[in-house]
Order: C-alpha cells, then sequence, then structure tokens
C-alpha cells in the first residue's frame, strides 16, 4: 500500500525532531529509548502514549537517513531545519510527497497565487488510481491529513500561512541539497523541487 495515514500524527515537529536525532546520535534504542521519549518525558507532552506515538513517528521518518542528516536536524537554524524535516516527511510519507509533486507543482505551473483547500479531495480520488489498496478514509481522518499536510508546507515555506494558503516559491537549503544530492534520493528531491 503506497499511502498511509502516517501523516495524522504530526507535522514537522522541530523542537521534538531535535531531540529525537540527539537521541540518535547517541545511539539510544530499546529501553533506554523508551524511558527518554516516556518516563522522562523528553517531548514534556501530557500523555505517555502520545510521547511513544510522537517519538515513533519522528523516528521513523530521521531513520532511513544517516547521522549527517541526524546533525542536520540537530543542529540547524530556519529554514534549513524545516527542509531537512521536510524531506524526511517526504521520504516516509508518500501521500505528502506525490501531493508536492503533482499538485502544488501543477499549481505553481499555473501561476496560481494560492493552494485551494478543495484541490485535497480530489488529489485523494486519485491516489486512489494509483493505490488501488488505499483505504477508505473517514471525513475527520481526511481533513485530519490535509490540515497536517498545509501545516507541513506552511512550516516549510511553501504557504505563506495555512489561512492565507499563499504559494511561494522555495529553494531548498545547500545543506539539505547536498545531502540528498549526495544520497541520490531523486524521490525526495523532485517532491521538494517544485518551485518554478
Amino acid at each position: 500500500m503506497r499511502y498511509t495515514p502516517a501523516l495524522t500524527h504530526g507535522a514537522l515537529k522541530p523542537a521534538e525532531s531535535r531531540i529525537v536525532a540527539e537521541l540518535l546520535l547517541r545511539g539510544v534504542q530499546g529501553e533506554a529509548w523508551r524511558r527518554a521519549i516516556e518516563d522522562e518525558n523528553a517531548f514534556q507532552v501530557k500523555s505517555r502514549r502520545t510521547a511513544r506515538n510522537l517519538g515513533a513517528i519522528l523516528k521513523a521518518r530521521l531513520v532511513p537517513f544517516e547521522p549527517p542528516f541526524w546533525e542536520l536536524v540537530r543542529d540547524s537554524a530556519t529554514p534549513q531545519l524545516q527542509h531537512a524535516l521536510l524531506a524526511a516527511a517526504v521520504k516516509h510519507s508518500p501521500l505528502l510527497g506525490d501531493f508536492l509533486d503533482l499538485v502544488v507543482r501543477d499549481q505553481f505551473r499555473r501561476f496560481s497565487p494560492t493552494l485551494p483547500a478543495n484541490l485535497w479531495e480530489d488529489y485523494l480520488l486519485g491516489c486512489r488510481g494509483r493505490d488501488p489498496e488505499m483505504p477508505w478514509w473517514s471525513e475527520s481522518t481526511r481533513r485530519k491529513l490535509r490540515s497536517t499536510v498545509y501545516l507541513c508546507l506552511a512550516q516549510s515555506g511553501f504557504l505563506e500561512s495555512t489561512h492565507s494558503l499563499k504559494l511561494q516559491p522555495v529553494f531548498l537549503a545547500t545543506p539539505v541539497l547536498h545531502y540528498l544530492e549526495s544520497r541520490d534520493e531523486r524521490y525526495v528531491l523532485r517532491c521538494l523541487q517544485v518551485s518554478p
């Protein structure tokens, strides 16, 4: 199955992603990972379940990359940090990646000033054609996914805000671009390089 609703667990989460990057760089795993995330409440969240879910999703986004990328996440400032986190989210979620590649790119090509929210439902219908195994998500799940995707785009600079939905060109921060090129991350690069 190509498309999953994993994005409902959170947008880019820069502060929490820095924590996860640091834990990965220190080689923390197993019981030590659980203690750091749940017992010590590294993310300062209200429940252990939230901490566990957030830790799992952010770890899943970062683990496919290597320590130099984790260092980028841990040490970078805005916008480099957001670009690295968007790259990780795109690699982890083709639902986000394909939206950038197919819908956001098309809006730029049309010189559209905005990214209307109604494009999301049309996009999901297209996803079903690309992935017949994709489940039928409830309206609330579809709405949450749209909200998360649009927040990711706002946090990384593609949208002025989630209120105006005004499109803005984004040019990848050089260290993120160089890392992705050096690892031949063609899909991620294609999805992130949609600006005219």
